[in-house]
């Protein structure tokens, strides 16, 4: 049995996902590969205590990095979750740190 922290791994916290906080009342999470929306969109409510109301996942391919004297190396692959939430205010992301 997986726990919502299991599943939410850590808010991504970029320009443009504190813009679309702010404007689209959007969160931006990497999460668990294996995690559905489902088990995502439960996750983040009982977490953060809001109603969600769209959940849309996306695979973040692995990219090419140089490792010791320019040798082929990869990132990691990961899973990303942009989750709309229903709110007057936007959810000040920094705290979740």
């Amino acid at each position: 049995m997986k726990t919502p922290y299991d599943i939410l791994i850590r808010p991504v916290i970029t320009e443009k996902t504190v813009k679309l906080n702010e404007k689209q009342n959007q969160l931006v999470f990497e999460v668990a590969k294996d995690a559905n929306k489902i088990e995502i969109k439960k996750a983040v409510e009982k977490i953060l205590g809001v109603k969600v109301i769209d959940v849309r996942t996306t695979m973040v391919k692995p990219k090419q990095k140089r490792v010791g004297f320019g040798k082929p190396g990869y990132t990691k692959s990961w899973k990303k979750a942009y989750i709309t939430i229903e709110s007057e205010k936007p959810i000040n992301i920094a705290e979740l740190v």
